[in-house]
């Protein structure tokens, strides 16, 4: 059974339950410190630890060289990103108007010791401040977010696509901002038709940006499917095509990863917390985007949905790795690594984008005391190791491929 553990096509070099707070959202990054050493931060997935910094220079033997606090027991830290000496995190907290929501910039050249260098505020009446956050440039982030000044038509949109720049990290500035029209109050487009059965909401998740299409960002935009900004103007970001699904389909769009080169989209659906797989189909999609206004959807990446749709925890899709653009990063156009929760770690080869096909999977033994795996995050280093985590206890996994 799924609760022992499965492995195929991978071996585990290591493991480590971060201390005992194993906790972890989804933001995984990879920092190459000036002295040699490798340094992987992880953001937790609620209170009490901010984020955790492991020195995996032997990946054989993780170990935690920072681990952080939270201000306070209704915040979260739940994405990050690491530009060299810089960290980004993004805090969310648990309902709006409560303080502290917003982006950390921190300055980790000791990994140590990372030392705050300023806070970009976007708490607000009706705001949760920042979900997920992506800069890979060191120049802009780019936010899921609430803000003080944006009111949604319903709660459940109240997260929109905010551009920051950071070239000064003690000062970041909002310089754009986009978000679906209707889900704001007051800008003239009658709000969006809920989900009849599972309204998860009008709002931004992931937003990706590379270098190799500057003037485009790529959003996972929940209950409203797939979304390409123009972003050449980033104080006026356009939309240029939409793809929603939802319905007849249940929601939660969470990241979109371009492979320019194919001319594809990798997308994840989300799933959300249900046993049973209630709220299924929560897949990853392999998308057509040779003509980027008319996506067409050509398959889905295969998993035993039977198998994990009976055990505890929730099933279905969740995050990918996001092919970074950074010299820490693994960067590949045919093999997918996305996670699963109850179904750990899946890796696809998707050289055919018709036939995607499983070559290898990793589903750790749940931990002691917890009802199930529930595997959150994965990201690939530049020489292909794996580094997945588990949102409810278990902690950092560390695996190498054995295909």
């Amino acid at each position: 059974m799924a609760q022992q553990g499965e492995i195929h096509n991978l071996r585990l070099v290591s493991h480590s339950d971060l201390g005992g707070f194993g906790n972890i959202g989804e933001g995984v990054a990879l920092q190459q410190a000036s002295d040699g050493r490798r340094v992987l931060w992880l953001a937790h997935e609620g209170p009490p630890k901010d984020v955790t910094a492991v020195d995996v220079s032997d990946p054989a033997s993780p170990r935690v060289v920072a681990q952080t606090e939270l201000p306070h027991q209704q915040i979260r830290s739940n994405s990050l990103a690491v530009v060299d000496d810089l960290l980004l995190v993004a805090y969310q907290v648990s309902r709006p108007g409560v303080s502290d929501a917003g982006m950390g910039v921190y300055d980790i050249s000791r990994p140590e010791e990372p030392k705050r260098i300023s806070f970009f505020d976007t708490s607000g009446p009706s705001s949760r401040g920042t979900h997920c956050l992506w800069c890979v440039d060191g120049k802009y982030a780019h936010l899921s977010t609430g803000a003080a000044d944006f009111i949604p038509t319903h709660p459940k949109d109240d997260q929109f696509h905010m551009i920051v720049d950071i070239g000064d990290p003690a000062r970041p500035t909002e310089v754009g901002r986009w978000w679906l029209p209707g889900t704001r109050e007051g800008d003239g487009t009658p709000p969006p038709i809920r989900h009849p059965e599972h309204d998860v909401g009008y709002r931004v998740h992931n937003v990706n940006v590379y270098p190799d299409r500057p003037d485009r960002a790529y959003l996972g935009y929940v209950d409203a499917g797939i979304v390409i900004l123009d972003i050449a103007d980033l104080s006026h970001p356009r939309m240029v095509t939409q793809l929603d699904y939802h319905p007849p389909l249940t929601g939660f769009t969470h990241t979109v990863l371009p492979l320019f080169d194919r001319g594809l989209l990798v997308v994840a659906e989300e799933a959300s917390e249900y046993d049973n797989c209630e709220d299924w189909p929560k897949v990853v999609w392999v998308v057509d985007s040779s003509v980027e206004t008319n996506l067409v959807m050509l398959s889905t990446l295969p998993t035993d949905k039977d198998k994990y749709c009976a055990i505890p925890g929730r099933y279905g899709a969740h995050n990918l790795h996001e092919n970074l653009p950074v010299p820490t990063s693994h960067v590949s156009d045919t093999i997918v690594y996305s996670t699963f929760f109850n179904a750990g770690l899946r890796v696809h080869d998707i050289s055919d984008p018709f036939r995607p096909q499983e070559i290898a999977y990793f589903v750790p033994p749940v931990p002691e005391g917890a009802r199930a795996n529930s595997v959150n995050d994965v990201y690939v280093d530049e020489g292909e190791l794996i580094y997945t985590v588990d949102r409810i206890k278990g902690g950092l996994y560390i695996l190498e491929p054995a295909w």
